[in-house]
């Protein structure tokens, strides 16, 4: 399979998941600003979901720029990234529409947790297919921010139980993370 054809699936798939996700933001009735208040938990877990997804996008798209092969093995780790992200809308509404719960905000975590887990195995299935030696390879190496981020998910999703603010400080801080421009994957493909 050519990877255009992967690339453009998962690009569709991410943008019907943002789709969702904002079409799941209802419409106060009334006029003022004051109907707009019990939708704040609502729009914070979107906007988190939002620069997650974001993430992701912007990470598969330069990740693919390293690819020359596709395999079979790919595709289904492509698919099984794709299956965890299509989750972030239920878990996203969940969080929000319950003002950032105990269990809303635990199954949150977990559903980032096997989100880096899944893009982990993408990004090792893709490095077994086009080679030990290849750019993502290379750019990847110790992989520091991929190492901390499941650490800090497992440490969130632990504090759900104990202060769930502390919780969503930690997602947000792995977010924040990995919004600091990441040139790894950039730097050799340029070359």
């Amino acid at each position: 399979m050519n990877k255009g054809r992967m690339e453009a699936f998962s690009d569709g798939v991410l943008a019907i998941i943002i789709t969702i996700m904002v079409l799941e933001i209802k419409v106060p009735h009334g006029n003022d600003f004051e109907n707009l208040t019990p939708l704040i938990p609502v729009f914070l877990s979107y906007i988190l979901s939002y620069i997650y997804l974001g993430i992701y996008w912007n990470n598969h798209h330069h990740m693919m720029h390293t690819v020359k092969k596709v395999s079979g093995g790919v595709l289904w780790a492509n698919l099984h990234l794709l299956f965890w992200l299509s989750l972030i809308p239920f878990v996203t509404g969940w969080m929000g529409e319950n003002n950032f719960a105990q269990r809303p905000m635990a199954l949150y975590g977990f559903i980032l947790l096997m989100s880096a887990v899944a893009y982990y195995i993408l990004q090792l299935q893709i490095i077994k297919t086009n080679g030990e030696d290849t750019i993502l390879s290379e750019a990847v190496g110790k992989d520091i921010k991929g190492k901390i981020s499941p650490i800090l998910y497992i440490i969130g999703i632990a504090f759900t139980w104990i202060n769930t603010w502390v919780s969503g400080i930690l997602f947000t801080l792995v977010a924040f993370m990995w919004l600091i421009p990441d040139k790894r994957i950039e730097k050799y493909t340029k070359e």
